[in-house]
């Protein structure tokens, strides 16, 4: 089965801190493959609390975009939960430096319970199983910033857009992916905020034009907002499906 599964859609500090949405992450399930993206608080139990249970120990690997907590915060438990506490070292964490070095937010103690990990670079590629995951720029965030476009034989082309302000390279940067996901935190562009804003992200989805497109990591101006409304508008102006993620939701690929 393939499938992605949002485990949390909170975005920005407020919805995290006050959990108004969860912040687990996305857990990915692609051609018997298992990684976890952005495992921020909760994360852990989010996975064992989703019905079917989704099973730690079984992931491959995890990939950490950024270094901030409502992306992180759940990073080395997860680490400890897929290597079943240091006894059982397998999986690889695919991170930018600046997690791992300076300020980290992965434990020293824990990375040697990894098989590996790799510093996530721009315009580079890294493998999980039959997966590549390509690297595409770096994003314009308050700390190193990395989405990827996964591809495999048989797959579509998966885009992953973390925080980030907009800038002109961004869209084209992430070409290729027929399904996009893009965290989009704001209704309005705010200059100060480095975080895409509902008019940005329709402007990244009208330059790819991929098949579909999930909009996730709300902050509170998009609750307080009918996302729902939003994306239909979004969809009748580009002419692409777009959706808006909510807790759980499981998105398959089977189909």
């Amino acid at each position: 089965m393939n499938f992605v599964k949002f485990l949390g859609t909170a975005g920005a500090r407020f919805v995290v801190i006050k959990q108004l949405r969860a912040s687990g992450g996305i857990w990915f399930s692609l051609k018997g493959t298992q990684f976890l993206v952005d495992p921020g608080p909760g994360c852990l139990v989010r996975a064992l609390k989703s019905r079917p249970a989704l099973q730690p120990e079984k992931l491959n690997g995890l990939f950490l975009s950024h270094k901030h907590l409502d992306h992180s915060g759940d990073i080395n438990i997860m680490v400890e939960a897929m290597t079943n506490g240091g006894f059982m070292p397998q999986g690889v964490l695919l991170a930018p430096e600046d997690a791992l070095e300076g300020d980290p937010v992965v434990f020293r103690y824990l990375r040697s319970f990894l098989q590996r990990i790799e510093v996530l670079k721009e315009n580079r590629e890294y493998r999980l199983g039959e997966l590549r995951l390509r690297v595409p720029i770096r994003h314009q965030h308050g700390v190193e910033t990395f989405g990827f476009v996964l591809q495999s034989d048989g797959l579509p082309g998966i885009g992953y857009v973390p925080d980030t302000r907009f800038f002109p390279e961004l869209p084209q940067a992430y070409s290729g992916s027929k399904i996009l996901i893009v965290n989009t935190v704001l209704v309005q562009p705010r200059p100060d905020l480095y975080h895409l804003s509902l008019p940005e992200a329709e402007e990244v989805i009208k330059q790819l034009r991929p098949e579909k497109a999930i909009l996730t990591h709300f902050g509170m101006t998009m609750l307080k907002a009918k996302i729902w409304e939003k994306t239909e508008e979004i969809s009748q102006r580009t002419g692409v499906q777009v959706l808006a993620a909510s807790d759980g939701l499981t998105f398959s690929l089977d189909n």
